[in-house]
C-alpha cells in the first residue's frame, strides 16, 4: 500500500514504547528460560523488538508493509542482537516459522483487525496456538469496539510533536467495516494511511471464544499495561492469552 509511506516517518513517535509496556512485558518474560523467544506479527518498524533483543531476548518481527520492514531491518543492522524480521503476512507464518517455539506470540497496536474477517481471526488464534510452546503466552492488544461504532466511528487520536494521526471507522452497506487513517503535519497538511481499509471490529467476547476454539484456556483482559481491570467501558482492551 503506497500511503503507508506516510506514516513511517512518523511511525516511532506514534507507537511510541511505555514505561508499563516495557514492566508488562518483562514482568510476562521472567516466567520463561533465557533467552525468551519473542515473535510479534506487525512489527511495524521494530523500535519495541529492538528493545526486546537489547534486554536479551530472541526476537522475531514479522510485518507485511515493505516500508516499515525496511526501516526496521535498518535499525537492525548496526546491532549484535538476536533479531530477526521477515516481510510476511499473518497468513504465512505457520509455513516459515517454527511450531511450538515461541514463549510470547504478539499482535499489538490493533493490528490484529487488520485481518478482517472473523474465518481469518479464528485462524490467527488456530496458528498462533501450533506455534507458542507448551506454556507459552499470546498477547493481543487493540481498541474496545463496543466503544465505536456508527455513533461514535472516531477512534483516539494519536499526536506527537511533530503530527497527529486521525482514525474513523464506518459500516459499508454490505456489512463490512472499513478504516479510514490519515496524519496531520504540523503545518496542516492531510496525508492518507488507509482508504477504506476493511478490518472487523474484534471484541472481547470474540477474542474469549476463539481462543477457547483454538485450545487456549486461560484468557485475561485488561485495560492497559498497567494491568487495570477491564470493565467493557475503556477505550483500550489487552488480552492475556494462555
Amino acid at each position: 500500500m503506497e500511503t503507508i509511506k506516510n506514516v513511517t516517518e512518523y511511525y516511532d513517535e506514534l507507537y511510541t514504547i511505555s514505561k508499563e509496556q516495557r514492566d508488562f512485558f518483562s514482568e510476562l518474560a521472567s516466567e520463561y528460560p533465557i533467552p525468551v523467544k519473542f515473535l510479534r506479527v506487525g512489527c511495524g518498524t521494530g523500535l519495541f523488538e529492538h528493545q526486546l533483543a537489547k534486554d536479551g531476548a530472541d526476537v522475531t518481527g514479522i510485518e507485511e508493509y515493505q516500508e516499515l520492514i525496511h526501516s526496521a531491518n535498518l535499525r537492525r543492522r548496526t546491532q549484535l542482537m538476536s533479531i530477526h524480521y521477515f516481510q510476511m503476512s499473518a497468513l504465512d507464518m505457520t509455513h516459515f516459522l517454527g511450531k511450538g517455539f515461541y514463549n510470547i506470540i504478539s499482535s499489538l497496536e490493533n493490528r490484529i483487525v487488520f485481518m478482517h474477517d472473523q474465518t481469518l481471526i479464528r485462524k490467527f488464534f488456530f496458528d498462533t496456538r501450533k506455534m507458542i510452546n507448551e506454556n507459552g503466552t499470546l498477547v493481543i492488544s487493540l481498541y474496545n469496539y463496543n466503544m465505536f461504532n456508527e455513533k461514535n466511528p472516531e477512534l483516539p487520536i494519536r499526536e506527537s510533536i511533530r503530527t497527529s494521526m486521525h482514525s474513523q471507522i464506518s459500516r459499508q452497506p454490505n456489512e463490512e467495516w472499513v478504516l479510514n487513517q490519515w496524519v496531520e503535519t504540523g503545518n496542516g497538511k492531510l496525508m492518507p494511511v488507509y482508504k477504506n481499509e476493511k478490518i472487523y471490529p474484534l471484541t472481547a467476547e470474540e477474542i474469549d471464544r476463539y481462543a477457547k476454539e483454538a485450545g487456549y484456556t486461560d484468557v485475561k483482559f485488561y485495560s492497559s499495561y498497567d494491568k487495570s481491570p477491564f470493565t467493557g467501558n475503556e477505550e483500550n482492551v489487552i488480552a492475556v492469552i494462555k
